[in-house]
């Protein structure tokens, strides 16, 4: 009875971070795609922390697979990752009694997938479609009147951190007189969270996993749960 009782204590906690991160992450999506045109940018502190509205159709870095196919199979292997990503946090985090720690990173990592999968099943169906060079936001629409289909809606992104930019010398090989910026990628809370889970779970595994077999199962699982969400989606 006691273990029963851990086992909903757990879930609540792992349920209660993917909705919140969700919240945050929808949130801020939906107020950039309602105010924002394509390329509109404003400055949150000073000149390092902006919002800068991009959408992405593809995978990490603007990259595509193929065209419409190419989406679509993008956009199910993203939802199978979700599914897969709960079954592993239900049957093999909790049901073996991992570490809270670690349930916390894997619910950051499926809150994530999760939230840049619901872009793209239903933004194409509920807005219309944002652009460059115009006075017009994108809108809410009766399901059906949007700019695309199930699957086919794209990730909205808008978190900017220039923190310094420099010019390579000249005498540098290759990259020499080209401009250097860090950070260029945008991206969103959904991106943010996937990496933060990540990151910790290879940072922290000696303390989260007992056995060398845990680490590499674990590590192993950790490209299947993220999946083509990618915590380097993260850097799109």
């Amino acid at each position: 009875m006691a273990q029963l009782i851990l086992f909903f204590v757990k879930i609540k906690h792992v349920l209660f971070i993917v909705l919140l991160v969700l919240l945050l992450d929808q949130g801020l999506k939906i107020y950039i795609k309602l105010n924002f045109v394509l390329g509109d940018e404003v400055n949150v502190l000073g000149d390092w922390f902006r919002l800068h509205f991009i959408e992405n159709s593809g995978m990490a870095f603007g990259m595509k697979l193929g065209d419409r196919w190419g989406k679509l199979i993008l956009s199910l292997f993203r939802l199978a990752a979700v599914v897969w990503g709960l079954f592993f946090i239900k049957n093999k985090l909790i049901g073996k009694g991992y570490p809270n720690g670690l349930l916390v990173c894997a619910a950051l990592i499926l809150a994530g997938a999760l939230g840049n999968l619901l872009d793209s099943i239903f933004y194409g169906k509920i807005f219309t479609l944002s652009s460059y060079h115009s006075t017009q936001v994108s809108q809410f629409v009766p399901w059906g009147q949007g700019y695309g289909d199930v699957f086919y809606g794209k990730v909205v992104d808008m978190l900017y951190f220039p923190l310094f930019v420099f010019q390579w010398p000249d005498w540098f090989p290759i990259v020499g007189g080209n401009t250097f910026e860090f950070f260029r990628p945008v991206f969103n809370i959904a991106d943010a969270s996937i990496f933060i889970g990540v990151i910790s779970i290879l940072l922290l595994q000696r303390r989260f996993l007992k056995s060398d077999e845990e680490k590499k199962e674990l590590v192993e699982a950790i490209p299947q749960s993220t999946a083509v969400q990618e915590s380097s989606e993260a850097l799109v």
